[in-house]
């Protein structure tokens, strides 16, 4: 795999693509100089077009595919919630050796959350509770299912078999006493609500200890509001789950789904981004560390 290149079939991308699909495609723009931000993002390359513009380009076909239901959706909830997110202002299309859909957004300022801050994170806490409170309650029609709408006990067999691969680094007998917990958990009893599905570190933005601005939908649709709680894991310190569980109104049920969730995605991405993501890899390793070091206080 090449030097970037995190995904078997990813292709190649870089300045000189970005400024020749922009200049056949968007030729107002093509003048604007392009930079490369957000190097760990793991569904899509991001380079800045100008000071108010970025370009989003898929690394894989299943994220390419992701892009259609985004413009569709993102200025239809947009409204209702309570930061800002992306804003699409042009769709283009496969061009130059590159195969896949991308997109054109205006540029959002701020900065993602530092993994593990231990700073006073009570604020942060309760605007990622306002948001995600507030896209759950978004009228739900028409909308399509979630890129994690499946029951948690859909995921048994992916999970046990991350938890069989990283044996020499996880404490897996903890972890799968975690998991064994969420899956005994209550399922959703009401139908299912709008979600983002991926509230980590490097998509939402920050400014002065706040949320700012939630990015990067691509698992966007409908599903169980526990998989919004992963934020409580990935995101915020111990010292503020509290503060986010009561914000949220996460009854005990929910609450351990989400942690199963958590627990889930974070053994999945340790097992494949181990070798080809450091950040990814590390933020999994941080979530894993402080679901288990719930499990040993509560124990």
């Amino acid at each position: 795999m090449s030097k970037g290149r995190m995904h078997a079939d990813e292709p190649e991308i870089d300045n000189a693509l970005v400024h020749r699909l922009i200049a056949a495609q968007y030729p107002h723009w093509s003048g604007l100089p392009a930079e490369r931000v957000g190097v760990a993002g793991t569904s899509n390359v991001m380079y800045r077009l100008g000071e108010n513009l970025v370009v989003r380009l898929p690394r894989t076909a299943g994220s390419a595919d992701d892009t259609a239901k985004e413009h569709r959706w993102l200025p239809r909830l947009a409204p209702a919630l309570p930061v800002d997110i992306p804003v699409p202002l042009g769709a283009g299309e496969p061009g130059d050796g590159y195969p896949w859909p991308w997109s054109v957004y205006g540029w959002l300022d701020g900065d993602c959350p530092t993994v593990g801050d231990t700073t006073e994170a009570a604020p942060l806490a309760r605007d990622l509770a306002e948001f995600v409170t507030a896209l759950h309650r978004i009228d739900p029609a028409d909308g399509p299912p979630s890129y994690r709408s499946e029951p948690l006990t859909a995921r048994d067999r992916a999970v046990r078999e991350a938890l069989a691969d990283l044996r020499a680094e996880i404490d897996v007998a903890t972890a799968a006493e975690i998991w064994q917990t969420a899956l005994r958990a209550p399922a959703p009893t009401g139908p299912p609500v709008w979600i983002h599905a991926d509230l980590q570190p490097g998509n939402m933005l920050t400014a002065d200890g706040r949320l700012t601005a939630v990015i990067d939908f691509g698992c966007l649709g409908l599903g169980d509001p526990a998989v919004d709680l992963i934020s409580a894991w990935y995101v915020l310190p111990a010292a503020a789950r509290d503060t986010f569980r009561t914000a949220a109104e996460a009854d005990d049920a929910t609450w351990a789904r989400g942690i199963g969730w958590a627990l889930s995605i974070a053994l999945m991405e340790l097992q494949y981004y181990r070798e080809t993501n450091a950040f990814m890899a590390d933020t999994a390793r941080h979530v894993i560390a402080e679901i288990l070091a719930y499990q040993r206080q509560r124990a």
